[in-house]
């Protein structure tokens, strides 16, 4: 395929994902592809969307926030409105990664705590358990 369009093949190679991957992403109206019978073409276009979908779906962004931020990418204002939407929404991200992770450290300390009083038992109850 030329450098302008990629088959649907060359672009779960490309970006490690599955061929139902790509088309979920069309039934959701994040990617275009150009359509020859049943053949998929993917563009440039469709390739820097799937590339920030990719990325959104790492961070957690919602299928929906991804949607709505790569529609802003057309409002031709040189992107203003789609960066400063983008802003918006990753602070409000990291701001649920950072509870989560505060979250994630308590319960990782506590689940230790519980291990090394289990394995305190265990040796203490090895050591008096009576011989038989």
């Amino acid at each position: 395929m030329s450098d302008d369009v990629m088959t649907i093949r060359e672009m779960c190679d490309a970006f490690d994902v599955t061929p139902r991957t790509l088309r979920f992403y069309e039934s959701k109206e994040l990617l275009f592809p150009i359509r020859e019978g049943q053949k998929r073409l993917f563009s440039r276009r469709d390739r820097a969307r799937l590339k920030l979908i990719l990325r959104g779906k790492r961070f957690g962004f919602s299928l929906e926030d991804i949607r709505q931020l790569l529609d802003l990418y057309a409002m031709g204002d040189q992107q203003h409105t789609q960066m400063a939407k983008t802003l918006v929404v990753a602070r409000e991200r990291l701001a649920a990664m950072t509870r989560q992770h505060e979250e994630l450290g308590q319960a990782i300390a506590e689940l230790s705590n519980q291990i090394a009083w289990g394995e305190k038992e265990l040796a203490r109850g090895e050591t008096t358990a009576p011989a038989t």
